[in-house]
């Protein structure tokens, strides 16, 4: 037996099935008897229904049924939730709008869905969908996030008066323009954070099915949080007991927060299939996935940093309208506040701080969490302002950093969060010198030679683990000799059924041959957060090391009645209850063995080792680190390379080594999209200009170069047994403003102090060409 010790880079054992095509995803997925799913959408952003005729569509070869808003409103479904109470909102409170499973009235985005269609076959109900015929009094659209407050923007709301959704404030407003006032500097930067789209290589999918047999509705999805999809649809949709909606979630192949939601097509599916009887399935065409789909970010600011004579920080005010869309969706009101603030200022000593979110609707796809859910928004503001203050004083930017720097521990934030550990400067030190600060200058007058500007930006980010707070984890011994992993937890690709496989095995012994990680079935486990928030490990993680602990305990109990010998006179070594001294010992799996084969055990002494534990979480975790990007840009073109690339993370402990930085590089990958070429675009009538990948650009291969990732594990958390701070989002957060901030090093001589991300070749260029040659 080969036992994995925690901290070695133990290879994913799920990534057998997938790269030979044995994986099981949504589309993968058949039932007897399966009908399938169309949508009729808006092709207006907003528009009034006059009228829906379904007549056609209705005789259509294959069709079953045709459903619009009359259908869901007889049946009596609810109007989708939100989280509609956030700490630090105003009086007036959230405007919340109805949402329906089907529209009806008005469309308030390009690709609201107003009709289903269920037929025999995916062609036919597409093909049906198009007889459809909806006449629309098309409306003025509200688009722009910088004018969308102005009295002349149509309202996306009239009911509201405005299409302001809250107000919100953190921190000391007084106090923070005092100590600007009194700055001997303030360095004040106007940005936007721009809007991406998820872009999972799976695009959304449903299967929706009835078990009469139960009254049970069951649905399969693409998905992250099966619990928190169930409830939301038990509580305020279909207004059952949660025990009456069962969600399966198979192998997924990435989710980055927007499959965490409950969508139209998952409520759908399910009042579907029990109107007609069978099984429904839905899968998004890309296109659909572009326009339906919730996006990210989607951010203008206006912030101000204030500093003393000696460029010590001493206030820091933010100003953002963030932009929410058409409609709420699930979590979309803590991504700009509660999921923003708590990272705040990032890893400086910042007195005084105040923010202020003014909410928008606009006539788009909804916004909602993203990859890193606000805090790589606030990174991204803090990192900037920090090299933008540098520019505007003539004082280095990686010495501003290292002025400024938490060095005590632990810290409170000026917004009130406890900071318990850090090691800010040494993982600055150790990413510079990964990166070969020392040699730039050479590598700078090398690059101009060959008639290209070099680039160099540092990013030293804070992140904070979020998500649900609390998770059970099972160790269940199963009756045909193997053990059962059962997380609350789910992996849309993080690598959870190695990691957790690892855990057991190292605390257990347990032959990793004999373990199935059960995961994504809310009819196979009592309760469960999903993932979000890079909480998995913190929390269901940590709730199965306490479950191993507690598989131990009984273990040594019930070993001492099998050997008989006192409990007190074992001991745990390699995976074996031993008796001290001697050879004779037992195996947790032969313990349990015992346990199902004894005729009748003494009082005290368990009858299986099964055993459930639950972690609640009762302080934030800090994951951190320092991100150097070099880029090249071409002098004549514009066009920026990403040549080297640097990171030093501090996640705590590592208990995977190899996972964990696969799950920095992918973070990266994505946060280089934004930086330099991803952005949602729509033109002034709320048409989407970025529907496809003809449009809409990802990192490619030779979009990256290779990259560098180490750990700093010298300052482990106690909030959790593990001492684990969280990995999944921190390459999203630390790596756009380290790409910007090297591509606003290399236009320094033109006199650039700024531009907005995506940093696209003709931007640039244009930029050059304004800054004179």
């Amino acid at each position: 037996m080969q036992k994995f010790s925690i901290g070695q880079p133990v290879r994913r054992r799920e990534d057998q099935r997938f790269i030979t095509g044995a994986g099981c995803y949504l589309d993968d997925i058949q039932m007897p008897g399966m009908t399938h799913a169309a949508f009729v959408r808006s092709p207006h952003a907003h528009a009034r229904i006059v009228s829906i005729d379904v007549s056609q569509a209705r005789v259509a070869p294959g069709v079953l049924a045709v459903f619009t808003h009359a259908d869901v409103a007889a049946a009596g479904l609810g109007t989708f939730p939100t989280l509609d109470q956030v700490d630090g909102v105003d009086e007036n409170g959230i405007s919340v709008p109805p949402r329906h499973a089907l529209t009806g009235g008005v469309v308030r985005f390009v690709g609201d869905p107003v009709a289903m269609v269920v037929a025999e076959s995916d062609e036919e109900a597409r093909q049906a969908a198009d007889l459809v015929m909806v006449d629309y009094d098309d409306l003025p659209a509200a688009v722009d996030v910088a004018t969308v407050l102005d009295k002349a923007t149509p309202l996306v709301w009239p009911q509201f008066g405005t299409n302001r959704v809250y107000h919100f404030h953190k921190g000391d407003l007084e106090g923070t323009d005092q100590a600007l006032a009194a700055a001997e500097h303030v360095v004040s930067l106007d940005f936007i954070n721009n809007r991406v789209a998820p872009c999972a290589v799976e695009p959304r999918g449903v299967i929706g099915s009835w078990n009469a047999p139960e009254e049970q509705y069951v649905l399969h999805v693409s998905g992250q949080a099966v619990f928190g999809q169930r409830g939301q649809m038990a509580d305020r949709i279909f207004k059952v007991p949660a025990a009456q909606i069962r969600v399966i979630m198979p192998d997924v192949g990435g989710g980055f927060g927007a499959k965490n939601f409950v969508y139209p097509e998952n409520v759908m599916v399910m009042f579907a299939a029990r109107a007609v009887g069978r099984p429904v399935k839905w899968v998004a065409e890309r296109g659909e996935n572009f326009t339906t789909e919730v996006h990210g970010r989607d951010h203008v600011t206006r912030a101000g940093l204030g500093l003393d004579a000696e460029g010590r920080f001493v206030g820091l005010r933010i100003r953002t309208l963030a932009n929410m869309g058409a409609y709420l969706s699930s979590y979309s009101t803590i991504v700009p506040t509660s999921a923003s603030w708590v990272s705040a200022g990032g890893n400086y000593v910042i007195p005084k701080i105040s923010m202020a979110v003014d909410a928008v609707f606009t006539n788009t796809v909804p916004v909602d969490a993203y990859r890193g859910a606000g805090r790589p928004e606030s990174a991204y503001l803090i990192e900037r302002l920090v090299d933008v203050a540098a520019h505007d004083l003539g004082i280095d930017a990686i010495d501003l950093r290292r002025r400024n720097l938490i060095t005590q521990f632990p810290h409170k934030s000026a917004l009130g969060v406890s900071i318990d550990t850090g090691d800010f400067a040494h993982t600055l030190d150790m990413a510079l010198e990964a990166a070969d600060h020392g040699g730039l200058e050479k590598r700078r007058k090398a690059a101009a030679r060959r008639g290209r500007l070099l680039g160099f930006g540092v990013s030293s980010y804070l992140e904070v683990t979020l998500g649900i707070p609390f998770d059970e984890s099972e160790i269940r011994f199963d009756d045909d000799g193997g053990v059962s992993v059962i997380v609350g937890s789910a992996s849309a690709g993080q690598g959870h059924e190695t990691t957790y496989v690892q855990m057991v095995n190292a605390e257990l012994g347990i032959d990793p041959d004999l373990i199935r990680y059960v995961q994504g079935d809310t009819g196979l486990m009592a309760s469960g957060g999903g993932h979000g928030g890079a909480r998995s490990l913190k929390i269901a993680g940590s709730a199965l090391y306490l479950a191993a602990g507690g598989v131990r305990e009984k273990a040594l109990k019930a070993a001492g009645h099998l050997l008989e010998a006192d409990s007190a006179d074992l001991e745990f070594v390699d995976g074996l209850m031993r008796i001290k001294g001697t050879d004779r010992a037992l195996s947790v799996v032969e313990v349990e063995e015992g346990l199902r084969k004894a005729q009748k055990l003494p009082e005290g002494i368990p009858a299986t080792l099964t055993t459930r534990r639950r972690f609640e979480r009762q302080a934030l975790s800090f994951p951190n680190g320092a991100h150097v990007a070099e880029v090249e840009v071409d002098a004549d073109t514009g066009a920026v390379d990403l040549v080297r690339y640097t990171v030093v993370d501090d996640f705590g402990r590592i208990v995977n080594p190899l996972i964990a930085e696969g799950q920095v590089l992918g973070g990266i990958a994505q946060g280089v999209g934004q930086a330099l070429m991803e952005g949602v675009r729509y033109d002034d009538s709320g048409q989407l200009i970025t529907g496809s990948f003809m449009d809409y650009a990802l990192p490619r291969a030779d979009s990256l170069p290779a990259m560098t990732v180490s750990f700093n594990e010298a300052a482990p958390t106690s909030t959790n047994p593990l001492g684990v701070k969280g990995a999944g989002e921190a390459g999203a957060t630390g790596a756009p403003p380290a790409v910007v901030n090297a591509v606003m090093d290399a236009l320094k001589y033109f006199g650039v102090r700024h531009l907005d991300m995506p940093l696209t070749a003709e931007k640039v260029w244009r930029a050059m060409e304004a800054g004179g040659r």
